[in-house]
């Protein structure tokens, strides 16, 4: 479903990504882990085509992502999702979904709507949700494509206790998906995931979450946010 050959990716001199190899099955749940600045970004934008695949290939549901072709099959929600805030959460819905080219389908708009417990709130400024409604909202734009891989840039940060649950609840719900999340909480990776690709000095290991648990202790010394 997702498979990255040979992935390498550098800034100047400074390389990020070398030789990252790392294949996703289908219905997977993986959890995308490393210390700040270990490159789980440029990982996410160069499997996207946001930044130029510098070397290696890159496949998802087996079309290379230098062809328009797969868009049709990924939802990506970065961390900082653009909302617009004069505008009420049905009228970005709607406006999200027709940037596909075709008109809105409201009942496929209150169908997301509700699975991320916003409906009741459609009607209300964006300005006056919190950070919680926010990411419910970003991830609702999100499935409304019925895309079959769903890409999340670290889709917990920042949230109290209960958006965190909120957000966790509707990931796990979603089990016809392939998934892929940056993290930092053990907490929310052993409820969610499947597995884990831990980056490292630049490559990628990927572990069943069982093994990466067993390993945490070596693997991850060092690593900031909650991960250890």
């Amino acid at each position: 479903m997702i498979e990255i050959r040979g992935l390498t990716h550098s800034y100047g001199r400074k390389t990020v990504l070398s030789n990252v190899n790392l294949v996703i099955e289908p219905r997977e749940k993986c959890a995308l882990v490393g210390r700040n600045g270990a490159g789980k970004s440029t990982l996410i934008h160069s499997m996207l085509g946001i930044l130029p695949v510098q070397q290696g290939e890159v496949l998802l549901r087996g079309i290379p992502n230098t062809k328009e072709e797969w868009k049709q099959y990924v939802s990506y929600l970065p961390e900082k999702f653009s909302l617009y805030a004069q505008m009420s959460g049905l009228e970005n819905m709607e406006f999200f979904a027709e940037l596909a080219g075709v008109p809105a389908n409201s009942f496929r708009i209150e169908q997301c709507l509700r699975r991320v417990q916003l409906w009741e709130d459609r009607n209300e400024k964006v300005r006056r949700y919190s950070k919680g409604m926010l990411q419910r909202l970003g991830l609702a734009a999100m499935l409304y494509f019925e895309a079959e891989i769903l890409i999340l840039d670290e889709p917990t940060s920042g949230l109290d206790p209960m958006g965190r649950k909120d957000i966790l609840s509707i990931l796990q719900s979603l089990t016809d998906k392939t998934i892929l999340f940056s993290s930092h909480h053990m907490d929310e990776i052993q409820q969610i995931c499947t597995h884990v690709a831990f980056l490292d000095n630049g490559t990628v290991h990927k572990y069943s979450v069982e093994e990466f648990q067993s390993k945490l202790p070596n693997l991850t010394s060092g690593i900031g946010g909650g991960v250890v």
